[in-house]
């Protein structure tokens, strides 16, 4: 079972994942709508992707829009879980090997104790999306099953990892498990609203070009969009 999870397996779910963010992203732009929209895309394009581009890096930063710092425990687990989930999985030790062995990309590898850190913070941040869901009553009110099965798909490559790394007993089984979540999370992240890992940059750059372009941000330098 492990062969086939290190071998056609992860092909198939790398593909899947890989294929379907792409068409996530076509059917994106395809559905942009200059007058539906109101926004003029094509004539103003060189003041749209400018501010495309700032919205993208202010949302990119911790306290760099208003939104985050209105909500600084929405920030820092927010960062907490994000960070760690977009650099262990291709700079942890492990997984840079496979990555290596199975697609022949040459990736650095981040400090064992580095890593241990971005896990523990990861997890942490985790958790406190998951209490958030609970603790914060606009939150628990638009929350779905469908929110609980992303947190869950999004959890648990996460918390299998860290079983596997620290676990003293039953190694192979949390091995196991850990390859076949992060499997499952690959498939599944272009049919859910896992796809925001591209389509976050394709909603803050709409919402750049809407400011820039029709509401006067290229005018208002550092301030715009929030």
């Amino acid at each position: 079972m492990l062969n086939l999870l290190y071998g056609p397996f992860l092909y198939i779910a790398v593909a899947v994942f890989v294929i379907g963010m792409i068409v996530r992203v076509v059917l994106y732009i395809n559905g942009l709508s200059q007058k539906l929209d109101r926004i003029a895309y094509k004539p103003k394009m060189g003041i749209g992707l400018k501010g495309a581009f700032h919205s993208i890096i202010k949302w990119m930063i911790p306290g760099g829009t208003r939104a985050w710092r209105i909500n600084p425990f929405m920030t820092a687990v927010f960062f907490m879980f994000h960070i760690g989930m977009v650099l262990l999985p291709f700079f942890l030790l492990q997984h840079a090997v496979v990555i290596e062995y199975m697609f022949g990309i040459s990736l650095p590898a981040l400090p064992g104790a580095l890593a241990d850190i971005l896990s523990v913070v990861a997890l942490l941040g985790f958790f406190g999306l998951v209490y958030r869901r609970f603790a914060v009553p606009a939150a628990k009110a638009l929350t779905t099953k469908q929110d609980w099965l992303v947190l869950a798909l999004a959890g648990l490559p996460l918390i299998t990892g860290i079983m596997f790394r620290f676990s003293t007993s039953g190694y192979e089984f949390w091995e196991f498990a850990h390859i076949l979540t992060a499997e499952i999370f690959l498939i599944a992240a272009p049919f859910t609203k896992l796809s925001h890992i591209v389509l976050f940059f394709m909603t803050r750059a709409q919402i750049g070009m809407d400011y820039a372009i029709k509401r006067g941000g290229q005018n208002r330098g550092p301030a715009f969009p929030w």
